[in-house]
């Protein structure tokens, strides 16, 4: 399965893949409306973490063995056996957070989301562009610091 990775040693930590990660996940797909007119604001499912002088970009990975989708009780995080992606469900998030304390790379954090008036906080994680061939961090990122490849 194709899954995104990082090459850590290209990356320059310009947090394009965030901008395009928000901006994929947007209602209007356009960086400027997104950012500053959407309500609740889009929020990259990509964080790039910088230690000089490295930079990597974090998100799911989409583990063969899933710690958080073992750690989720209740369903919200399921394998989809047909692609093979860890699949988020975040209507059923009861925010536990025990996925978050399960991810051995720190890739899935939190979001508001609004329901019936309602803030409250649910789990947020990569889904890896489903409607795109290859996603919008990779395709945005000007040094090839990640790469969407199947690696076995």
């Amino acid at each position: 399965m194709k899954v995104v990775y990082p090459r850590e040693q290209w990356c320059v930590a310009c947090n394009l893949c965030e901008v395009a990660c928000m901006t994929e996940h947007s209602r209007t797909k356009d960086p400027l409306k997104a950012y500053l007119t959407e309500r609740p604001r889009p929020v990259s499912r990509t964080k790039v973490e910088y230690r000089p002088p490295l930079a990597i970009s974090v998100m799911c990975r989409h583990c063969a063995e899933a710690e958080c989708v073992e750690a989720c009780k209740n369903g919200t995080l399921t394998r989809n056996e047909e692609t093979g992606r860890i699949e988020l469900d975040q209507d059923r998030c009861l925010g536990c957070w025990m996925c978050i304390m399960a991810c051995p790379y720190g890739a899935i954090g939190q979001v508001a989301m609004h329901v019936g008036g309602e803030e409250r906080r649910v789990a947020n994680k990569c889904d890896l562009c489903p409607d795109r061939d290859v996603p919008a961090c990779v395709a945005a990122c000007p040094n090839r610091a990640l790469v969407f490849e199947d690696r076995g």
